[in-house]
Parts: C-alpha cells; structure tokens; sequence
C-alpha cells in the first residue's frame, strides 16, 4: 500500500495535505479529517499513532499545537475557526485500507453515496480490504464488496469483542506479557466464539 491515507476532498484534502508532512514527522498518521459549521468552522483532527500504541491526551495536545501553527500559515479560512485533536477512538471510522484489515473479524457499518445493489446502508463483519473495495459478510451470510470510492462513511460497531480486543491492545502495548486476548489467541483483535 503505497498510499493509503483517507480519501478526503475539496478543504479538507487540503488541510489534509497541509498537515500531513507535519504528523508524519511527528509519528502520528492522519485517521480523518472534517469541517463542520459555516459561521465559524471547527476543523476535526482524527489520529493514530505510527507505532500502533493508544494515542493519549499528550499526543492530542501535541498534534493541536503543531497543526494550528501549520493552519495559521496556509490560512484555510477567511476568518475565526475551531481546532478539536481526537483518538479514533473504539468505534473508530474506517477510512484506510491498514483500518480495515486491522479490524477483520470485528463489526461494521457502511453507507454508501450512492446505492450499491439497491441500497446505501450495509453492516457485517469485516473480511479484509484493498485499495478499491471493503468487504463484509453481511448478517444474512451473503459477501459484499462494496467500492471504497462511493462509500460516504464507514466505522466499527461498538460490541462486547471489540472492547474486549481492544483492552487486550492497549494491555500489550503497555507491555502487559499476560495480558488476556479476547479469545485467549495471539490476535488482539480475534474474535470470540
């Protein structure tokens, strides 16, 4: 995957551009980028660290300092607008190829722009991604691969096996050696039967 940064466009591709060299450097990777409000704009900074370990308030405060002063200099907006800095957090969105097989096994939602076999609304297990298509088992059993191109939104579902898997990463990264897997496996991110 050469290039697997979120699709954004129009300001927010911008400001994505803009910030990015600068995360980057930092060890940080841009999740998602979003503007909302018309009168006075708040600019959202979703991100993960590089190394995989839980992003921290530290970590927010850090990217919020670093990425005002590159938005003070390419100047976005004509006027008065917000910075907020978050963690993906637990239901995170999906916007990245990486965020998709990271999650694999793990619930999700997808909406679509425009309908795909009759409908905008899909939700299953993750079975993996590349850079054209996310693919879900549905409920009723069937597979979809759904164009990540025409996809308006994605993210997980918040269940008891991805809380579960996600205590256990955040025990490995804190370098917990018996930490319990959600399903006593390798993977933090197994499923539970």
């Amino acid at each position: 995957m050469e290039d697997d940064s979120p699709i954004h466009g129009g300001l927010e591709a911008r400001i994505a551009a803009a910030i990015e060299p600068t995360l980057t450097a930092m060890g940080y990777e841009i999740v998602r980028v979003l503007i909302q409000g018309k009168q006075t704009p708040t600019v959202q900074i979703m991100a993960d660290r590089a190394d995989g370990r839980l992003i921290g308030v530290e970590d927010c405060e850090a990217i919020s300092h670093a990425v005002g002063a590159v938005l003070d200099v390419d100047d976005p907006f004509p006027g008065e607008w917000n910075l907020e800095v978050s963690s993906a957090g637990i239901d995170r969105p999906l916007t990245r190829t990486k965020d998709w097989l990271r999650f694999a096994g793990q619930v999700a939602t997808a909406e679509m722009s425009i309908p795909f076999e009759g409908r905008r609304r899909f939700r299953g297990i993750i079975l993996g991604a590349d850079e054209e298509v996310a693919r879900l088992r549905l409920e009723d059993g069937t597979d979809v691969a759904l164009p990540r191109a025409d996809m308006r939104r994605a993210k997980l579902v918040l269940t008891d096996e991805l809380i579960a898997a996600t205590a256990a990463d955040a025990a490995h990264a804190r370098g917990e050696e018996d930490a319990p897997d959600a399903d006593g496996g390798d993977s933090p991110f197994a499923k539970r039967n």
